[in-house]
């Protein structure tokens, strides 16, 4: 057995890891610690500690993927819902559908039993809110929310460069390869938008006859490459996992126009192997790596593309 995450995944890798060293599903254990991240405040980038888009309004992403079977579920900008990748796992497993997105993917909630959550963090409010007062005239001001919000694009980066996903991978030679994304998108985003955490091919994709990979960061170039797919199509065509990633890394490196920024790729075979690189990213990038071989998860530096 084997499990990845990225760095943000600290307040539930360790939860994922008791649960699979107690036989639980690996889905359902990967489930269960992103929804310990989804919950924890100091965590930017996922759940009730990220920023809010430009209305000032939270809207969150998730997906898992099971790797045996194919099977995927997804919800996209989905509000008043703190634990999106548990809500992905029920549309997987309940509807024949694979994404779910908004107030449809909010009603499917209440109908499972999911109660309406607070999502804004009132520190979140306050950014958001200051940010507004300086980017905006008094007139636009006291007009808000009804004021061209196209222009307000420029600030998305802000206030921490947030354009993370928390990302868990498991392998394993007898449960199979799987997948799981949560996000809560860039900060200041446009209503509606999505990135690639909830897309299968794009931000994950898991198939446990080769193996797996998930993305963070910046979601637009890998939807435009489908990134997570190309690395195990790569490996089904036989090329090693640190070719297959190699690959894809060249090819976000080819995309000249529109949005370009870092990308941070994570990735497992069906051998056992990983990878997790750091494709032009600022500072260093970590990851939590465990197999069950270990005695506790260790925090280990991303290799540089």
């Amino acid at each position: 057995m084997l499990l990845l995450a990225n760095a943000e995944a600290w307040p539930g890798f360790s939860t994922t890891v008791d649960r699979l060293r107690a036989g639980q599903g690996s889905l359902d254990a990967m489930v269960e610690g992103i929804g310990l991240v989804e919950r924890e405040e100091k965590v930017r980038s996922v759940g009730y500690g990220g920023w809010p888009n430009m209305l000032g309004i939270m809207e969150f992403d998730a997906a898992v993927m099971d790797g045996t079977t194919r099977e995927v579920g997804s919800v996209g900008a989905v509000p008043d819902t703190v634990p999106v990748a548990r809500l992905a796992l029920e549309v997987m497993r309940r509807l024949p559908h694979v994404m779910l997105t908004g107030e449809g993917a909010r009603r499917f909630a209440t109908e499972i039993g999911m109660p309406l959550d607070t999502t804004l963090l009132e520190d979140s409010r306050r950014v958001w809110w200051e940010r507004l007062e300086r980017e905006l005239s008094p007139d636009e001001l006291a007009r808000f929310p009804d004021v061209p919000l196209a222009p307000l694009s420029r600030t998305i980066t802000d206030p921490e460069r947030v354009r993370d996903t928390t990302v868990f991978l498991s392998a394993d030679p007898a449960a199979g390869i799987h997948a799981a994304t949560s996000t809560s998108g860039w900060a200041w985003k446009y209503p509606g938008r999505l990135g690639d955490s909830p897309i299968p091919g794009a931000g994950f994709y898991a198939d446990s006859r080769y193996g797996a990979a998930a993305c963070t960061h910046t979601g637009e170039m890998t939807m435009r490459c489908g990134t997570a797919r190309s690395i195990v199509l790569a490996m089904r065509l036989g090329h090693s996992l640190h070719d297959a990633v190699r690959l894809a890394v060249e090819d976000l490196a080819e995309l000249r126009e529109g949005f370009l920024a870092g990308v941070v790729i994570h990735a497992v075979d069906a051998h056992g192997g990983h990878e997790v690189v750091n494709f032009r990213c600022e500072g260093e990038i970590r990851y939590w790596f465990w197999t069950d071989g270990m005695a506790e998860p260790e925090l280990r530096p991303a290799t540089v593309f």
